[in-house]
Formats: structure tokens, sequence, C-alpha cells
């Protein structure tokens, strides 16, 4: 009698696993045996023993989800809230980073602009944000604007303009960093702003930049342009100044201390 119940045992255990393979249960699969014995030792009953497969395998959806939206940002780096020593932040940054924080921004499709010069934490910042909102359940996606300005380019070419621009237009939240780092010809800066524009009053846009707005003109020769690419973006947007001491040449200052 213990051989047959062996084998149905393990007929039902391949069964079980066949089932959630194409069901798409990894979590059932891969840990059914550990659920029932603990089910078995701790004396669940159905009720109990069901709750608990199901919320388990949830929460493991939910985490593998949250990797996936965090893997497809295309984030450089991974930046968290928490690493930020917000003493060392630009005074407009400190004072707006616990309202950033609740991401209320994101769900009222609001832009934020991150202005200042190099090295004090503008990226870090709008990373950081952009992995919490990954986090919280949103969809982002992390370029930097001659990185777009190539894929715009390449789509156009492949007449597969459309399809990346419904993409883009979805993303809850884009970040586009370094604009003003790279300068830019008409009809770039056309292609652009009509990406821009997509998003504009719906979704939330980040912009990371070294220049301040009355700048814009030195890497778009098109006053009309930049004037309205400035009004899209600013459309009820944050504006945060970013200006302040480099992190960066902070970093090298204190190294080159400890080496003498």
């Amino acid at each position: 009698m213990t051989d047959i119940h062996e084998t149905d045992r393990d007929g039902l255990r391949e069964l079980i696993r066949s089932c959630a393979f194409d069901l798409k249960l990894p979590l059932v699969r891969r840990d059914i045996d550990l659920l029932i014995q603990q089910s078995a030792d701790e004396q669940w009953n159905l009720w109990r023993f069901t709750a608990e497969l199901l919320r388990r395998e949830k929460e493991n959806r939910s985490e593998n989800q949250r990797r996936h939206r965090i893997k497809n940002a295309g984030f450089p780096q991974l930046r968290y809230l928490n690493e930020i020593d917000t003493d060392a932040l630009p005074a407009d940054a400190r004072k707006a980073l616990p309202t950033l924080e609740t991401l209320d921004f994101i769900k009222n499709g609001r832009n934020l602009i991150l202005y200042g010069n190099p090295g004090t934490g503008k990226t870090h910042l709008a990373t950081a944000l952009g992995i919490a909102a990954c986090n919280a359940g949103h969809s982002v996606l992390f370029t930097s604007v001659p990185r777009l300005l190539t894929q715009i380019r390449e789509c156009r070419n492949a007449l597969t303009l459309r399809s990346l621009e419904n993409k883009f237009e979805r993303y809850d939240m884009v970040i586009c960093d370094e604009f003003g780092y790279v300068s830019c010809d008409k009809a770039g800066a056309e292609m652009l702003f009509n990406h821009l524009s997509l998003r504009t009053d719906k979704k939330t846009t980040v912009v990371t930049t070294n220049l301040a707005f009355n700048r814009w003109n030195e890497i778009i020769d098109d006053k009309v342009l930049v004037a309205a690419m400035v009004d899209r973006l600013t459309h009820k947007a944050i504006l945060l100044n970013m200006t302040g001491k480099s992190y960066r040449m902070k970093e090298t200052q204190e190294m080159m201390t400890q080496q003498l």
C-alpha cells in the first residue's frame, strides 16, 4: 500500500507542477513540496493552505514585476532615495524632497525640471525617484537626450516612429537626462519637441539639465522653438534649482587629501 501511495503522490506532484507551469505559477511549481510539508507540520486546514499558496504566489509575482520594471527602465546605475545626503543637497531640492517622495507629482502628471551646474545630484535624485516609482508600480523610462534623439532618428528612418511614440507616450514617468550637454540642429530639436509634447499635461517627464532656461538657445538655435519647448515642459511643473557644490569635486578633493 505504501508503494501505491508514494506512486500516487509522485504522480500528483508532477500534475501540480505541470498545471503550475501552464498557468504561469512559478512559486507553486517550485515550492509545492515545502508548502505541503509546512501545512502538515503546522496542521493547516484546506482553507489556510489554499490562502497561503495564493498569497505567496501573488507576492512572488509582484516582486518579479517590480524587478522587471526596474530592469526595463534602463537606469545606468541604481540609486535610491535613502542614499541621498540631504544635507548636501541644494536648498530647493532639500525643501522639495519630502513632497517628491510621495510621488504625487506622477499621479498628477506634473513634470519635474532639475537644473543647475554639474555634479550636484540631479541624475542621482531623478534616478532615485524613478526607482521609487517602479517600486510603487509605475512604468518608467530613463534615457539621455542624445540617446533619445538617436532612437527617434533611427525609428523615423525605419518607418517605426509611430510605434516608438505610442510606447513613449504611455510611460508614467520618463527621465530625460543630460539635456544641454550636446547641441542639436533644428531638425533634431523639432523631433525632440514633438516627442516630448506627446506627454504634455498627461504623463510625467523629468528633465535634468546644466543650463538655465534662458540658455537653452545655446544648444537649440531657434528662439521660437526654445520658447515653445520651455512653455510645454514647465507648464504646472516642479522647477528645482540644483546649483551648488559638486559632489564629484568634493569626493575628488577628499581623496586627494587622504593621499597627501
